[in-house]
């Protein structure tokens, strides 16, 4: 199940309208400065050997779960920006230095392929001893790594945001010392109702329904209100699915599910699921204790749930326990009658009909 969340959370987040989406939201509070068809693919793995390259050291691999390049114009300056999405549908408690790592291998990889590029061009050679030892010229500039962690899940983040709250001390005068790290984090538990409406893809719909998923009724009228609800993409559907451990059963039009229906789907079958729970644990209760007092309660329950849903199957069920206990037609008749809404004639078809 991990890896089928993994996988739908990843392919979601490749997208390029919701991966520029998430960082409209990050970035600009929601404003559209960056584009769909600005951003550029690049490999997710990252390979260094963060501790020298005599050949001894053993490289250090890690693999990102989506990262693009897009490229910041101002007037006439470009500025290019490498962001990385990590999607988690667990708390992850060591996430700080999970992205630190992760951005350090970015800058480390950088830092590389500038001194390789020296050394095939051989404009090393006017290189200052430092630049020389280090690969890297005094003028030169590294990429900015921006990473964004998505948390699919419905819970408050209570695990650390920054690597100061990771370390056993606390004293201000030693930290001041110690570089932090904190991680950009999204998460459906902290975006308000106002805030989601910054989004402008279907991340929104996905974030609302994960936040609210566990309220059925708060859920209702969330998609109720949001008409893009009516028509989710198949896979954004399949995505929230797996995340939320939702199972939707709804109708597809188009390739596009209606949430809607859904829901109201989901409702129905739980809501009828617990009349037929609730009826047979009053039978059950009351034939186990053979009190006359706790088997009424339960006829009575499954009687007036039973005869709201129609199910006429119940009224069988309650004569035929009345019956096991002695009690005669007439007295069936009448408690029938004084225990629910259905008139004696009704009663009596059920009773000498059986």
């Amino acid at each position: 199940m991990a890896s089928d969340k993994d996988s739908l959370t990843k392919a979601y987040m490749e997208r390029p309208d919701v991966f520029a989406d998430a960082f409209n939201f990050l970035l600009y509070d929601g404003e559209q400065v960056i584009k769909p068809e600005e951003l550029r693919e690049m490999d997710t793995t990252a390979v260094a050997l963060p501790f020298g390259s005599d050949g001894k050291q053993a490289s250090v691999q890690k693999v990102r779960d989506v990262l693009k390049q897009w490229v910041l114009k101002r007037d006439n300056d470009a500025a290019y920006l490498l962001l990385g999405v990590e999607n988690q549908s667990d708390i992850h408690y060591a996430m700080p230095v999970r992205n630190l790592l992760y951005d350090a291998l970015q800058y480390t990889a950088q830092v590389d392929n500038i001194a390789k590029s020296y050394k095939k061009s051989r404009h090393n050679e006017k290189a200052t001893s430092g630049e020389y030892l280090s690969g890297f010229h005094k003028s030169d500039k590294l990429i900015p790594v921006i990473t964004l962690v998505i948390y699919f899940g419905a819970d408050h983040w209570d695990g650390p945001t920054s690597l100061h709250e990771m370390l056993s001390v606390k004293n201000s005068s030693i930290l001041k010392y110690v570089a932090d790290y904190r991680i950009n984090l999204l998460t459906p538990y902290a975006l308000t109702n106002e805030n989601a409406q910054k989004l402008c893809t279907d991340l929104k719909e996905v974030m609302l329904f994960v936040k609210y998923s566990r309220d059925k009724d708060k859920l209702r009228e969330v998609i109720e209100n949001d008409k893009k609800f009516r028509s989710i993409a198949r896979d954004t559907a399949r995505m929230i699915e797996a995340v939320t451990g939702t199972d939707i059963k709804a109708k597809e039009s188009g390739g596009n599910v209606d949430m809607c229906k859904a829901i109201q789907d989901i409702r129905q079958e739980g809501y009828e699921q617990g009349i037929e729970q609730g009826i047979e644990r009053g039978i059950e209760q009351g034939i186990e204790r053979g009190i006359e007092q706790g088997i009424e309660r339960g006829i009575e329950q499954g009687i007036e749930q039973g005869v709201e849903q129609g199910v006429e199957r119940t009224i069988v069920v309650m004569i035929n326990i009345f019956r096991s206990m002695g009690i005669s037609d007439d007295e069936i008749i009448s408690k029938i009658v004084e225990n629910s809404t259905i008139s004696v004639e009704d009663a009596e078809r059920y009773v000498r009909g059986s």
